[in-house]
């Protein structure tokens, strides 16, 4: 991992986004995978890959099977613009029939140990899979996102998945990404323009209130602290 992580560290002499994605994609000779949720800041990490066609970087995306109708409609509309496919990866079917038959459809209300397995199950293990053998995964998360994340560096080493992390807007502002995105004329969740800022799955996400955390949406009956669903450590 020495040389890997001595390629990474040049990737601070490059300034937008797009040299840096693309130095990673010239540079580093392992697997590079980005994972959306076709929220904003992943639309904006979308179009840097796609519109300059890199092609050592594997984009894909976890469907839970529970998120928006209009998440599937950014989807759509992000593979007709780039005319790129982007690989989906599913819950395990007999692990999660089992979780259903056993604590019914909607047991994550019911206590955060519930809504944590549910996490696990239609995306942890799915992702784990996705990010097999691969040496740098690509992110889209932000320091302002939660309080979780604002010690979180633009490169970090992931020891639980032996894996480096690159995270390219964590000092983007909401601001900076959304004037990106009219800029560059990339498609986005509707939902933003409906006070959702953190889109997740459709049971565990609503929309968020004049002066609330970003995160406020996500799992709003648990306390704070606890709002992680296990993709990232930190």
């Amino acid at each position: 991992m020495s040389i890997l992580k001595e390629i990474l560290d040049k990737i601070n002499n490059y300034k937008t986004l797009e040299d840096k994605l693309n130095f990673l994609d010239k540079n580093v000779q392992g697997k590079i995978v980005f994972s959306t949720s076709f929220g904003f800041e992943d639309q904006v990490i979308t179009h840097a890959i796609f519109s300059q066609n890199l092609k050592n970087v594997d984009t894909f995306t976890l469907d839970t099977g529970r998120v928006f109708p209009e998440t599937y409609t950014t989807w759509n509309k992000t593979e007709l613009k780039y005319q790129q496919k982007i690989k989906a990866f599913y819950p395990p079917t007999s692990e999660l029939e089992n979780f259903i038959d056993n604590n019914g459809i909607n047991p994550f209300y019911d206590s955060v140990e519930l809504r944590k397995e549910c996490c696990f199950i239609r995306k942890v293990i799915p992702l784990n899979r996705a990010l097999k053998d691969a040496d740098v995964w690509i992110t889209g998360l932000r320091a302002e996102q939660s309080n979780n994340r604002h010690e979180m560096s633009e490169i970090e080493f992931d020891e639980s998945r032996n894996l480096y992390k690159f995270n390219p807007l964590i000092h983007f502002t909401k601001e900076d990404c959304f004037e990106y995105l009219k800029n560059n004329r990339v498609p986005y969740n509707p939902l933003h323009d409906k006070g959702f800022i953190s889109i997740g799955c459709a049971p565990c996400t609503r929309a968020i209130n004049e002066g609330e955390d970003f995160r406020a949406g996500r799992w709003w009956w648990e306390d704070e602290t606890k709002k992680e669903c296990g993709l990232h450590s930190k």
